[in-house]
């Protein structure tokens, strides 16, 4: 091990296995500290009906609580497509009765068959 801010550059005799052990411990330690972001989903249809709906909302409200965040899209199936913006509505009603527990964090947007909304866990 070579220290080259001093002068004249300070030189340690180290077992390298040893050493690269500790730096094998220290990467983990410093992992284990790492935050892990957990995503969940929540599924709807364009016409989900108002049972269902708030039964999945007090789905969504508790992954907020946990710290998870929130992946709530409208799957359109066949020619429901044409209901693109019941869909729209759908989420931002979401949205709008989640802001309590959680900030939107991606705007709904049309991907292919689904139109996606994500939302983190306020601090």
């Amino acid at each position: 091990m070579i220290t080259e801010s001093a002068n004249p550059p300070v030189c340690r005799v180290v077992d390298y296995k040893k050493f690269l052990y500790e730096q094998k411990k220290k990467q983990k330690e410093l992992k284990s500290k790492q935050t892990k972001v957990v995503v969940k989903e929540i599924r709807f249809g364009p016409q989900t009906d108002e049972h269902d709906f708030e039964f999945k909302k007090k789905h969504a409200q508790k992954f907020l609580e946990e710290g998870s965040k929130l992946k709530a899209y409208v799957f359109f199936k066949g020619r429901s497509i044409v209901f693109k913006d019941q869909g729209q509505i759908l989420l931002l009603r979401l949205a709008q009765e989640l802001e309590e527990w959680g900030k939107v964090e991606q705007m709904p947007k049309l991907e292919g068959k689904r139109m996606i909304m994500m939302m983190s866990p306020k601090k």
